[in-house]
């Protein structure tokens, strides 16, 4: 950033002074969740449930209604958090798989904090960054984890435990936790969000639902909006929370967020302590005034 001496900003602006930038306007109001509401959060990895979602979890089950979440990966490429689990710079296969289970357990100690039952925490557990690969060539052979070496869903916990690593396995157990759940409200990745399993995760979640009757009322949330984004990084619980530049165009609504409702959201996300570890900056960045959401199209 560039300094001018306090003389040198006297003189420029007596001779121009500056345009007040307006502050962006609110975001309208989110219908909250009703008692009568079956909401389900598709998460591609375990922490994406708290980041984008903690405080409608807690309003709802605060209103009475259901909720459940689905993790369609464990999280099991992180090599960074690899690195500071096994203490080397080459995780092993082995012990990639092992990270996916220590997520998928602080996936579950997130879940519970913020109201959810056991029996609707649900477990997909196929390949972590490679979601858009198997969704783009649903009829090819079951991928390999570039990571893990799995081809098959190796966690015991997961829905279908061995099922192949292909699109179609995939497309099968997403459709299978809908029609078990039966939502009225899903809450799911934006097709703008930077990572490919994001984005790959809503076109999924859309392609599904759109076909689902009754219909469920389907709201997009985002975490990767861009390096900038949230902006600025940190602990900033009087800030809210705008939308990223390369989704403003979406018709984002605001969930505002009480102080128990940010403290939830905030104990919930100090339990994913493999994130909390590497990102915190980051993770925390998400805990503000309000949550976004942008209905689908």
């Amino acid at each position: 950033m560039n300094r001018l001496t306090l003389c040198g900003a006297v003189v420029l602006l007596a001779a121009s002074p500056p345009a007040l930038a307006r502050p962006p306007s609110p975001l309208p109001a989110m219908t909250p969740p009703a008692a009568s509401d079956r909401v389900l959060v598709i998460a591609p990895h375990p922490d994406d449930e708290t980041l984008c979602c903690a405080g409608y979890l807690q309003l709802a089950v605060r209103s009475g209604a259901t909720v459940g979440v689905v993790w369609i990966t464990a999280g099991d490429s992180f090599e960074i958090d690899a690195m500071l689990t096994e203490r080397t710079l080459r995780p092993r296969s082995a012990g990639l798989e092992q990270l996916g289970l220590r997520r998928i357990g602080e996936g579950h100690a997130a879940a519970d904090l913020l109201g959810v039952p056991r029996a609707n925490q649900f477990l997909l557990g196929f390949p972590d960054r490679d979601i858009a690969a198997l969704l783009q060539h649903p009829d090819a052979p079951a991928l390999r984890s570039r990571y893990t070496g799995a081809s098959a869903v190796p966690y015991i916990d997961a829905l279908r435990t061995g099922d192949p690593y292909t699109g179609a396995a995939l497309r099968a157990n997403l459709q299978e936790i809908i029609d078990r759940f039966a939502p009225t409200v899903v809450l799911a990745p934006s097709l703008l969000d930077r990572h490919p399993d994001h984005s790959s995760s809503g076109a999924l979640a859309l392609e599904l639902l759109a076909a689902r009757r009754p219909a469920a009322h389907l709201y997009f949330w985002i975490v990767h909006g861009g390096l900038d984004w949230p902006a600025p990084h940190g602990l900033h619980r009087n800030r809210p929370l705008s939308p990223p530049r390369r989704a403003a165009a979406l018709a984002w609504q605001q969930l505002p967020l009480d102080a128990a409702l940010q403290s939830g959201k905030l104990s919930a996300l100090r339990a994913h302590h493999t994130q909390m570890e590497v990102m915190s900056r980051f993770l925390n960045a998400f805990v503000r005034t309000n949550e976004i959401y942008a209905p689908a199209p």
